[in-house]
């Protein structure tokens, strides 16, 4: 595939060249002049043809720009160059490529990669986009110096009186805590002993409890709980009470105290029917 000579086209105008582009390397060909970043930016752009674009003869002058630099080559403008002029020539292969039906699998490749390679050239443009943000905030930043005096003199006196609220002898009880050594850390085996909770026992419990007193709290029906499994069982057995429609329950507001009101009838049918939940509950185990 041969490269094309540019065409005699009007010359684009660049919108703006930085500052710091001076003494850097410099395109100069028959349909345009200027950096090379900016060439990039024309044809990413759509105001100048990839195709119209000579790169070897781009590549020529910035080798003899490098040869005539000598030791002074910039390794990040090199660097630069070779990114640039990769991608604007993988840009032209698929620019010069025909635009009909394609029998050749690599050519197609190259007609899929179009999109690719010019996404590639945005996210060169973010890139640099980005660097020259971080520029100007980094210059911005030393711009800056702290405000280093005292306090004026107007405010000293609505500054409130420091209260420590700690006297020696609260200190020396803090150092003893510090210093006292630590006991071993131990893993407790209570939870692997524990015995079996019938739920069907705690609700014989509530159901004379309940008849008995009329209504309840659930921190009153707990209260003798001595592990947390208990107080689970409790209120399970609670809910199948509220399942045979035997209590009702009362909440104000969510998270606030729960009342429990007994509607299950007289305190000798709560003791049948306490009976017969503990006889169950001997089965469940035995059988």
């Amino acid at each position: 595939m041969t490269e094309t000579e540019p065409a005699g086209k009007s010359e684009p105008r660049p919108e703006s060249v930085d500052e710091g582009t001076a003494g850097r390397f410099k395109v100069r060909l028959a349909n345009f002049e200027g950096p090379f970043d900016l060439l990039l930016q024309l044809i990413s752009q759509h105001q100048m043809d990839v195709t119209e674009v000579a790169l070897h003869q781009v590549t020529d002058d910035f080798i003899a720009y490098t040869r005539a630099l000598g030791a002074e080559w910039d390794l990040d403008e090199t660097t630069e160059f070779l990114v640039i002029a990769a991608t604007l020539l993988d840009l032209k292969a698929a620019r010069l490529l025909p635009s009909a039906e394609v029998e050749d699998e690599d050519d197609l490749a190259l007609l899929e990669a179009r999109d690719l390679l010019f996404a590639r050239v945005l996210q060169y443009r973010a890139y640099k986009q980005v660097a020259a943000l971080f520029a100007e905030l980094e210059a911005g930043a030393l711009r800056r110096y702290p405000r280093s005096v005292a306090l004026e003199d107007r405010f000293l006196g609505l500054l409130p009186e420091v209260m420590l609220g700690v006297n020696p002898a609260k200190f020396a009880e803090i150092a003893l805590a510090v210093f006292r050594p630590k006991p071993p850390p131990t893993v407790s085996l209570d939870h692997l002993h524990m015995g079996k909770v019938s739920v069907r026992e705690h609700a014989a419990l509530l159901r004379l409890r309940l008849a008995e007193a009329g209504t309840a709290t659930f921190t009153d029906l707990v209260a003798d709980c001595e592990h947390t499994i208990e107080v689970v069982a409790r209120f399970l057995a609670l809910l199948e009470l509220y399942r045979e429609s035997t209590v009702q329950f009362e909440q104000l507001e969510a998270l606030e105290e729960l009342h429990v009101r007994w509607t299950g009838g007289s305190v000798e049918q709560a003791t049948v029917e306490a009976e017969q939940d503990r006889a169950r509950s001997e089965d469940e185990e035995y059988g």
